[in-house]
């Protein structure tokens, strides 16, 4: 029986895209086998035609593999497109409202064509006087400004030293505790003995409550602060002050280190938390549902029952897990891995403490400082530099002091961007302060490469928003609470009222530019004074009055026209 003998033959196949399917004349083949055959060969017919079917029918799954992709991503950013296509903005208060024992959650519909065209969604949080926000984390990155009052934000990086740690009892402490009496210390030598009887596992158990605690870093907030939070970072905070602790916060629902969806979802380590963008979802239910009744029945009917099964279970993470499994994992007993699932506990986000927060922080001042060093003496260093954990995460840009543009009779605008907080580079935010005096003006402008979310933190303010049609969707006098979104290259203005206006405008780019209309580094600044002249039917005079008029940049003074 002759072998049969096979050889490589060189094989190249070339498709070319198009938006129509290509002829076959598109496929150049090499070598050609009915002219180059080689000696002592036998090619089969068949494993040839294969052969050829084979390469066809992986050339055109290639070709529609990529319409489809062409045709999703199309689909895609036609649908983001249309989502800006907007013809009237509103400033709004929040649309939701969760009330806590120590606080409430309240938030704006994300939902809203202007915030689905930003791509964002916003929350403000008010924890009352010792008040705690139980431990969570979010699938997006956030951006949080402290509106008003101070207290205590932790945060935990995953893979991260616990450098905050207690140290030992000082010697005054200690001798306060030998003055309560030998008979407390022979009880506590007498219930050591006792436990020693349960053996080395007894003792063990013992040492693991003894030891000192230690955690990560816990950062003292206060009104005027910016604090970046990346996604899926878990954060608390606790209000230690004499007055409400509110922050407003920006989750960035388009940005690519969101992988789940378009919808904001905030994960709780513990307690039995309620949707905090529930209103949010039967929005989305409600417009889904036109598309059709019966459709719209559907969604609502398994909304309903969604919101059934939230209202009877515990929702925090811990709770999906089997309890036994959980306790296994963590080395308790069950009753405690109950207490981490929560199924006796009602309590909401925001819970109040019994008492006082005690953990380990930092002295507040040098003078504390050098008190603490006197009596525990020098310490080594742990010689943990690690530049994710120890990045910088809060910056205050409410101080007169941190202002970039500053008029004596306009007022002042702080600016926060990645080069002044690096880890802003990773999250592509940025964030703008503004404190307007009475009547006062922000130049007219647009963002050249950002939307901008604009909450008002005190005051008053007239504004008005341009798209590129030249129509006004926005004409409204906003007030101290309410939120507005000014989307990428719309032309924005806004007039402080005699109470003065005061702003925290978050932007959607690490590194947001504006392009102002008026001012001294404005676009008509920066024109010759004939092409002035010719493009808007003025003489040369008007035109220079038009550049040389106001000499500030951003922050403008009320003008003589509005005064007369």
């Amino acid at each position: 029986m002759q072998r049969e003998e096979w050889h490589e033959i060189p094989y190249t196949s070339f498709v070319l895209f198009s938006s129509s399917p290509p002829p076959l004349s598109y496929k150049y083949q090499r070598p050609l086998l009915a002219t180059s055959p080689q000696p002592k060969a036998s090619y089969l017919p068949l494993t040839i035609t294969m052969a050829k079917h084979l390469a066809l029918a992986f050339s055109l799954c290639l070709l529609v593999l990529f319409h489809g992709c062409l045709a999703s991503r199309q689909q895609s950013q036609s649908s983001q497109q249309n989502e800006c296509q907007l013809n009237q903005i509103q400033a709004r208060e929040p649309d939701n409202r969760i009330e806590t024992e120590a606080g409430r959650i309240e938030s704006w519909d994300y939902n809203q064509d202007d915030l689905q065209c930003a791509g964002v969604a916003v929350q403000r949080i008010t924890i009352e006087r010792n008040g705690l926000h139980l431990p969570s984390y979010t699938n997006t990155p956030r951006l949080v400004y402290v509106v008003q009052g101070r207290g205590h934000l932790g945060m935990v990086f995953p893979g991260c030293p616990e450098t905050f740690e207690e140290s030992e009892q000082s010697d005054e402490e200690q001798q306060g505790q030998q003055q309560q009496g030998q008979g407390q210390q022979r009880e506590r030598q007498q219930q050591g003995r006792r436990q020693g009887q349960f053996g080395q596992q007894g003792q063990q158990e013992q040492q693991d409550f003894e030891q000192l605690d230690r955690h990560q870093r816990v950062r003292r907030v206060k009104e005027g602060d910016v604090i970046a939070i990346p996604a899926g970072v878990t954060t608390w905070s606790h209000n230690d002050g004499d007055r409400s602790l509110v922050f407003v916060t920006l989750l960035d629902i388009s940005n690519n280190h969101n992988q789940l969806d378009q919808n904001p979802r905030r994960f709780y380590l513990a307690g039995n938390p309620q949707d905090e963008f529930n209103q949010q979802g039967q929005s989305q239910r409600r417009r889904q549902g036109q598309q059709g009744q019966s459709q719209q029945g559907q969604q609502g009917q398994q909304g309903r029952s969604r919101q059934q099964q939230q209202g009877n279970n515990n929702n925090n993470i811990f709770a999906g897990f089997e309890t036994q499994l959980l306790a296994d994992a963590l080395n308790i007993d069950q009753q405690t891995a109950q207490q981490l699932q929560g199924q006796n506990d009602n309590r909401p986000q925001i819970v109040r403490v019994q008492g006082r927060l005690d953990f380990v922080e930092p002295p507040r001042s040098q003078r504390e400082e050098r008190q603490l060093q006197g009596q525990q003496g020098q310490q080594g260093q742990n010689g943990l530099e690690e530049l994710f954990c120890h990045m910088k995460i809060k910056q205050n840009i409410g101080k007169p002091s941190m202002a970039d543009v500053f008029s004596p009779q306009a007022g002042r605008i702080s600016t926060l961007n990645s080069f002044s907080m690096p880890i802003l580079r990773h999250l592509r935010l940025s964030a703008e302060r503004g404190f307007l005096y009475n009547n006062a003006i922000h130049s007219p402008h647009w963002n050249l490469n950002a939307h901008e979310i604009v909450y008002v933190i005190r005051g008053s303010a007239r504004v008005q928003v341009v798209n590129d049609n030249g129509e006004t969707i926005l004409d409204d006098q906003v007030r101290q609470g309410q939120l507005f979104v000014v989307p990428q290259n719309h032309a924005v203005l806004q007039k402080a009222m005699s109470n003065g206006y005061e702003y925290i405008a978050f932007k959607t780019d690490d590194n947001a530019m504006i392009n102002t209309m008026a001012g001294r580094t404005s676009v008509l600044r920066a024109l010759p004074d004939v092409v002035l002249a010719n493009a808007y039917q003025m003489d040369r005079e008007q035109a220079r009055n038009v550049k040389y008029n106001r000499q500030e940049t951003v922050a403008l003074s009320s003008s003589r026209s509005s005064q007369s």
